[in-house]
């Protein structure tokens, strides 16, 4: 069904193939088939793609091309071909329509997020126009394979000097918008662990190399593989390869070191220490509007919830949901960069965790953390926090002298004056409004029924009904703002 309701919904089939907490096994078992295949389209229509991109000059770059697909996505078919200088490639090739497609998908989810978020609560983990807009960001991306071929490079780059970890090898000059030249991989899919094994390949060591790796990526470089499912790895002479790179995630100096400072503080099980690390995070927060006592309280139980359990038995996903939930809870607004770290890690844990059963991607980076810092640059760093603690109270203890001679100075004159502000008064005074609004219109609505019966004891002309004018359209409006205001008692319980 997925596949025939098109490529949007294929994504999303494939990310929701990974969260077995959220779907029954059954499910998830038959959505990880949209990771491995969907339905072919017909070889002439991708040579007509191929035409399209390089006309006359097709026969010309590939000598052959294999009419059976190595791979078909829902977004691209990929072919195996061999160039004119000899060398054995893959041809990404774009399914055609698929962008004009995609777009009225995103259409009808944008139509059907804005009415949802009507009926959504304030303390809502996610904003579903957020995520709707992220989906089609990304969709972009996916579908520029110029993008693609810029991320096979750096990504190359950056793993140069990581002998497990590879990615295939572009050929620029041959890519476009919609049609990848890269090298061909003949390697096994992760997702088949007989075949691994039966190569004498450790399952836990690629496990956990893969993991310390994505840590590298994320905390390091800033620039990491966003969607690691089962279909986007392969394991060829030893190497760790990644393909399909169209979706990459990115961060900056400052969001890599506040998320190496979240998930440092949650090893530590340190609610104080969260709590500054994700105040740090934010890129917006009101700090008269947050309610710190119960923030620090939140993530007080939380870490207790997950401090008593095994770290093999954390499950990732629900911890980072919980997260993102409290800092909503508490209008702390955490930069988007969060999405797709968040999504990757579940992705990546979903991938290796049958090789690694008891191993966590928390304890992983925290090890990275460690590893990563030297004694000597851990003392530098202590001393220069200490440093700032003692510039920070000697100039608060110099302003708070200052500022109690100010204070006893107009203490004595009779000048003083105190402003008190009870936190959390807001909700109650609202509630008091609303009842004395009710009964203002109560008084107003008995106003008019004895405004009215008196006026209908009179002569008074012109008459409906038998009664004055004035008097019948007294008891109307006396009669509607009755009627509302039982309405609205009982619409608000």
């Amino acid at each position: 069904m997925l596949e025939d309701l098109g490529p949007s919904f294929v994504k999303i089939g494939q990310t929701l193939s990974t969260r077995s907490e959220i779907l029954p096994k059954a499910f998830c078992d038959e959505l990880e088939k949209l990771q491995m295949a969907c339905e072919p389209l017909p070889f002439d229509e991708m040579l007509a793609a191929l035409d399209a991109q390089f006309g006359s000059r097709r026969e010309e770059i590939f000598v052959t091309i294999d009419p059976t697909p190595l791979g078909s996505a829902s977004l691209a078919q990929v072919h195996r071909a061999v160039l004119e200088t000899g060398d054995i490639v893959a041809v990404k090739i774009q399914r055609p329509g698929v962008k004009e497609t995609m777009a009225l998908d995103i259409d009808i989810m944008r139509m059907f997020a804005r009415q949802a978020s009507r009926f959504m609560k304030d303390e809502q983990m996610l904003d579903l126009r957020d995520v709707v807009e992220e989906l089609w960001a990304t969709f972009l991306e996916e579908t520029d394979f110029r993008r693609e071929a810029e991320n096979l490079s750096e990504f190359a780059s950056l793993n140069k000097d990581v002998a497990f970890i590879d990615c295939p090898k572009v050929y620029p000059e041959l890519c476009s918008e919609y049609v990848l030249v890269m090298e061909y991989i003949d390697g096994i899919p992760i997702y088949s662990a007989d075949k691994l094994i039966e190569q004498d390949y450790d399952l836990k060591e690629i496990g956990s190399k893969m993991l310390d790796n994505y840590a590298t990526q994320i905390l390091d470089h800033g620039f990491f593989h966003a969607d690691p499912h089962p279909g986007n790895v392969l394991i060829r002479a030893g190497k760790i390869v990644y393909i399909d790179l169209g979706n990459m995630g990115k961060l900056s100096a400052r969001d890599r070191a506040g998320f190496g400072d979240i998930i440092e503080a949650v090893g530590k099980l340190d609610a104080s220490e969260l709590k500054d690390a994700l105040m740090r995070f934010a890129i917006s927060k009101d700090n008269a509007v947050i309610d710190h006592t119960r923030f620090l309280a939140d993530l007080d139980l939380l870490l207790a919830d997950y401090g008593s359990c095994d770290v093999a038995e954390i499950d990732i996903g629900a911890f980072l949901n919980d997260i993102l939930a409290l800092t909503r809870q508490c209008k702390v607004t955490l930069p988007s960069s969060i999405t797709s770290v968040s999504r990757g890690i579940v992705t990546i844990e979903g991938t290796v965790g049958p090789f690694i059963p008891n191993l966590n991607i928390v304890a992983i980076i925290n090890d990275h953390i460690r590893h990563s810092k030297s004694e000597r640059d851990e003392l530098i760093a202590a001393f220069q926090d200490l440093a700032r603690s003692l510039r920070s109270s000697a100039s608060g203890s110099l302003d708070a002298a200052a500022y109690s001679g100010d204070a006893l100075k107009m203490l004595t004159r009779g000048q003083l004056k105190m402003n008190m502000e009870v936190l959390g008064s807001e909700a109650p005074l609202t509630r008091i409004s609303k009842i004395v609004n009710r009964l203002t219109i109560a008084l107003i609505i008995a106003g008019l029924f004895i405004g009215s019966s008196m006026l209908s004891l009179s002569t008074m002309e012109p008459r409906l009904l038998g009664v004055p004018v004035l008097a019948f359209f007294g008891y109307l409006g006396a009669a509607i703002l009755s009627l509302w205001v039982v309405f609205d008692i009982a619409r608000r319980k």
